[in-house]
């Protein structure tokens, strides 16, 4: 009995040697593009769009908005801080995207081939709306694109969407400063702010939920701007596109 059972305990250990060999080899064997799929993952994973516009005597005059794949995005803007202040404000924020925006921006970066080629569509006939400039980049693609106007369904929406998000940002931009240095301006600031957000011409309103917050909490504002404060941080959580 002895004799019969370590036999078969050796017959056991030289299968398993045997199938840790045959794995070892198939690995081996593998193709490069199959070795490569979880590189290929991560770069998909890193990859990043940015969106800026250049305006003269616009305010602002310049921003741009970079948004990672994990959701991470970053704003930045220089310009004046409104056509009825000469005051000048640089203004650079971060904050995360909502998951629903995240993917559509960047769905809509593969149905533009990733701003490969040409977008703009030429027509110098068209009114100038400022420069704007497309760019994705990951672990394969490094691609950018500058246009006045794009004909291309994908390049249009994604223009729509950033300049959205944008205005968003650019009433986070103009709250801070007057919340700092001009409160009696924020009633009507804040008045302009949800009927846009009503008429769906912004998005995003999250990342301007900081400031929002602040107004709200502070007890030296009128109540009817704490209150209007209010309403525009609840909009964010009704709207799908917030």
């Amino acid at each position: 009995m002895r004799l019969r059972r370590s036999t078969n305990e050796s017959k056991s250990c030289s299968l398993a040697a045997l199938t840790r060999i045959i794995v070892f080899a198939s690995l081996l064997l593998l193709p490069a593009s199959v070795i490569l799929t979880k590189d290929s993952v991560h770069a998909a994973e890193s990859a990043s769009i940015s969106f800026s516009l250049d305006f003269p005597q616009s305010s602002p005059e310049h921003y741009q908005i970079s948004v990672e794949s994990d959701g991470h995005t970053h704003y930045q803007s220089t310009g004046k801080i409104s056509a009825d202040y000469d005051a000048r404000d640089d203004y650079d924020t971060d904050f995360t995207l909502s998951d629903a925006t995240r993917a559509h921006i960047f769905e809509l970066a593969a149905q533009a081939h990733y701003f490969s080629g040409k977008i703009d569509s030429g027509n110098k006939k068209l009114a100038f709306t400022g420069t704007k400039k497309l760019v994705y980049k990951d672990g394969q693609r490094n691609a950018s694109a500058e246009y006045n106007y794009s004909p291309q369904p994908a390049v249009q929406q994604l223009t729509t969407l950033f300049q959205s998000i944008a205005a968003t940002l650019e009433f986070g931009r103009r709250l801070t400063y007057y919340h700092r240095y001009q409160k009696l301006a924020l009633d009507d600031e804040l008045t302009h702010m949800e009927d846009e957000a009503r008429r769906g011409e912004l998005a995003e309103l999250g990342a301007v939920s900081p400031i929002l917050q602040q107004i709200y909490d502070d007890n030296s504002v009128m109540n009817v701007v704490r209150a209007r404060a209010r309403r525009i941080m609840e909009m964010k959580s009704t709207s799908g596109r917030n």
